[in-house]
């Protein structure tokens, strides 16, 4: 059985480096074309919302993808657990905090999820990617072909770059 995945990537094409995340999405609608055998869907937004919630809780991995400013260059994979966001608002939330609410919603665990972070260097409105990111982005892009192509918790477990607390 194929696993189903779902790949978020968010971030504003508009800002410079922010739109790694989309800009990786569509490096994976191209690929995705050719292997139709891979159960990948793809969600693009700005931010992460409640309504995201209902993407993971259909999925059996999910990966989050997003320009990261303090990561590592290229980037970094990580684990990421469900957990109770403290703000305020569900405007835009945390990828802990979208995997809560998909346990809220199915009254079940949430599915193993990763955060994806592409390392952006110029968040600039109005301006395109940098050279950095251009590269970091094909770095990025190298990296999750082999998550596509092994869609196991295991095998993107050994690939992380950076371990969460809970680990």
């Amino acid at each position: 059985m194929t696993a189903r995945v779902v790949l978020i990537g968010y971030g504003n094409p508009s800002r410079g480096d922010d739109a790694l995340g989309p800009a990786l999405l569509a490096c994976a609608q191209v690929w995705l074309a050719e292997h139709p055998a891979v159960d990948v869907r793809l969600v693009e937004d700005f931010q992460l919302q409640v309504e995201h919630g209902l993407d993971v809780a259909e999925s059996d991995l999910a990966l989050f993808i997003d320009a990261d400013v303090l990561g590592p260059a290229p980037f970094s994979l990580r684990r990421v657990f469900a957990a109770r966001d403290s703000t305020y608002s569900t405007h835009e939330l945390s990828p802990e905090a979208v995997l809560h609410v998909a346990q809220q919603v199915t009254g079940r665990a949430a599915p193993p999820a990763w955060l994806f972070g592409v390392r952006g260097v110029k968040f600039v409105l109005g301006e395109t990617l940098s050279a950095a990111a251009a590269g970091h982005l094909e770095a990025a892009w190298v990296e999750l072909q082999q998550l596509l192509a092994d869609p196991r918790p295991e095998a993107w477990d050994a690939r992380t770059t950076r371990r969460s607390a809970r680990e």
